[in-house]
């Protein structure tokens, strides 16, 4: 089962969105130190820790929390010392900070209007949509005795043919990989193996064994089926969080269509806009 959406520029957003840690739940958000006079809280230290390396995350929790602390704490000394500079009075600086409250506005509406109230209830739902809309696949159960020539090939079959056990022919005889396991392949389905061989063993009844040799690129085999099924579903768990990551753009889009219709937006520059026509084609009228 395969729970996807067209790639679209506005996912780029959406995994930005997602990226950033969780949202600090504080009642009360205490001061932890001071810089210069100026307080240090406790939400500074939680999204500090949010916002380290993925290397930290092997720490233990209290270590964790002693990296994102000195991290904290040389942001803000350098952030005064820039201050003191007059740097945040520059038009550039001014820019980049709009966008940067306008980032986390972005996060954090979507972060409140769908990553909040998306619950277990509705990913097991698509689930189990999902697991009724996917028509099952057969797969068979099958093992091979691979060999060099035709000949070889059809001494195998006479062997089987007086009684021989094809786990230990294929043992003794096999040339490939899976002979060591008793020519064991496993289940598979359509579209797995080359199609000489596919063919062939799909038209195979369970429990039999081809009387004619099945040439391929890879030489002669003698195939047995010993088992057919539907594939079974994946489980749930396997699945989980694909499917949320899948509703959380769905549900990303829909904010953004919602934005779209409330907010007039125009690019003013045609080259941009022929640009962002190629990633995020307009909706046809």
């Amino acid at each position: 089962m395969q729970v996807s959406l067209p790639l679209r520029a506005s996912t780029v957003a959406l995994a930005i969105c997602l990226s950033f840690g969780a949202h600090a739940q504080e009642t009360e958000d205490k001061v932890i130190a001071t810089i210069g006079g100026k307080p240090v809280y406790q939400s500074e230290l939680t999204f500090a820790e949010t916002d380290l390396d993925p290397q930290f995350s092997r720490l233990p929790a209290d270590q964790r929390t002693a990296a994102a602390l000195s991290a904290l704490l040389d942001i803000k000394l350098i952030a005064q010392q820039a201050e003191n500079a007059g740097l945040g009075k520059d038009d550039v600086f001014k820019r980049r900070l709009a966008f940067l409250k306008d980032r986390a506005l972005h996060n954090e509406y979507f972060r409140t209007r769908v990553v909040d109230s998306l619950t277990e209830e509705a990913v097991m739902k698509r689930y189990d949509e999902e697991v009724a809309a996917t028509p099952p696949e057969t797969e068979v159960k099958a093992r091979h005795i691979l060999v060099d020539s035709e000949e070889q090939a059809k001494a195998v079959v006479a062997a089987l043919d007086g009684g021989k056990d094809f786990i230990e022919l294929a043992k003794e005889k096999s040339t490939g990989p899976s002979g060591p396991q008793g020519g064991d392949l496993g289940y598979f389905t359509r579209g797995r193996m080359v199609p000489e061989f596919e063919e062939a063993a799909f038209a195979l009844e369970t429990g039999t064994y081809t009387k004619e040799p099945v040439k391929t690129q890879f030489g002669w085999h003698i195939i047995k089926v010993e088992d057919k099924r539907d594939t079974p579903p994946p489980e749930f768990k396997q699945v989980a969080d694909q499917i949320r990551r899948v509703l959380l753009q769905e549900q990303y889009l829909t904010l953004l269509q919602e934005a779209r219709n409330a907010i007039a937006v125009e690019v003013t520059d045609k080259e941009l806009q022929d640009l962002l026509n190629t990633v995020n084609p307009p909706a046809e009228q």
